[in-house]
């Protein structure tokens, strides 16, 4: 009698024919194989730490998507200036009279230094900003990766040799420095010195600069994984039978870098959220009255809020701690996820 058997397997049938049993009447016993897919969602349930990241990420993301709905529940927004409104609250110098920053029932988080902004309401539409520049330049990052990295890896020849030297070119910049530079140069673009900067102007610029140059190592690791692949036998035998480059890239290449192009992506967005907080830390990035996470940093520096309320600090810090951390945790456990035998 054959009895079944479960088999974790990359998406074959496996059939075994043995000694028909009472309940098989001599039909053969058909095994399904699990998919690639199927078992790297497996694996990754197991791993308790990348499920608890997952959720910490997640939480993060629904708390910026719904800013305006937990703002409008709570009763505040982060553009009331209660310095003017409820003097009361403050002293002579603009500092909360209530200790820790002026935290009560009426102001979870309690009231901002100076202009007196909601802290509460200002960090989770500072999260929202910030997220939402994140996502942007990671979109960008890996579909410039996908085209220039997988073109350069498959084509090879002229256009390798070409996509490499741009890449070798960015990649001398000194990153961080440029940022900084060139904000200011792109942001001219779009409005005159003598005028206002639009807050929208200043979310493409620190996009389109982030995306400049962040798109690099991606390219050149899709890059190594096209080369790998077009010496496989597959895309042989895709050559052979008459398919464009286009669709061998399309239906061959593309579905088999999804597991690299997955894991940096997951490191990637956590690295922007940084380099944006430090772009607006440094003033060249998102200004007042606009919320955001670096800019809550700015502030928290300031001689006035260190000097006077240190729990100012408190509750931005932690969170893009919580944030950051978690959402490495998470690259790590995906990375395992689809490659078990990496050990951590």
């Amino acid at each position: 009698m054959t009895s079944p058997i479960d088999i974790e397997g990359g998406g074959a049938s496996v059939v075994l024919d043995g000694a028909p049993g009472p309940d098989v009447q001599g039909e053969a016993v058909k095994l399904v194989g699990r998919s690639p897919g199927r078992l790297m969602w497996m694996r990754f349930k197991r791993d308790r730490t990348g499920v608890i990241s997952a959720y910490v990420v997640g939480f993060f993301f629904l708390v910026g998507l719904l800013a305006p709905l937990i703002a409008k529940l709570y009763g505040k927004n982060p553009y009331t200036v209660y310095a003017d409104e409820r003097p009361d609250l403050f002293d002579s110098a603009g500092v909360p009279v209530q200790p820790n920053g002026g935290i009560s029932s009426q102001f979870w988080f309690g009231l901002e230094p100076g202009n007196g902004y909601d802290v509460f309401t200002k960090l989770i539409y500072g999260i929202r900003t910030s997220l939402m520049i994140s996502v942007a330049v990671t979109l960008a990052v890996v579909v410039t990766g996908i085209l220039l990295g997988v073109a350069a890896g498959y084509l090879g020849g002229r256009t390798d040799y070409f996509i490499g030297r741009v890449i070798d070119f960015l990649l001398a910049f000194p990153a961080q420095l440029f940022f900084i530079a060139s904000m200011p140069v792109v942001v001219s673009l779009f409005v005159s010195p003598r005028d206002q900067t639009p807050t929208y102007v200043r979310v493409l610029a620190l996009i389109l600069v982030q995306w400049f140059l962040g798109w690099m190592g991606l390219g050149r690791i899709l890059r190594g994984t096209a080369l790998a692949l077009r010496e496989r036998e597959f895309i042989e035998a895709a050559k052979v039978s008459g398919a464009s480059p286009w669709r061998i890239i399309r239906k061959e290449i593309l579905p088999n870098i999804v597991t690299p192009l997955l894991v940096q992506a997951t490191y990637l967005l956590p690295n922007f959220v940084t380099a944006e907080a430090g772009l607006s830390y440094l003033g060249v990035g998102i200004v007042e009255p606009t919320p955001d996470w670096g800019q809550m940093f700015s502030k928290a520096s300031t001689q006035l809020v260190m000097e006077n309320d240190i729990t100012y600090m408190f509750f931005p810090g932690i969170s893009m701690i919580i944030f950051v951390v978690a959402f490495n945790l998470l690259g790590d456990s995906v990375r395992d996820a689809f490659d078990p035998k990496t050990a951590r």
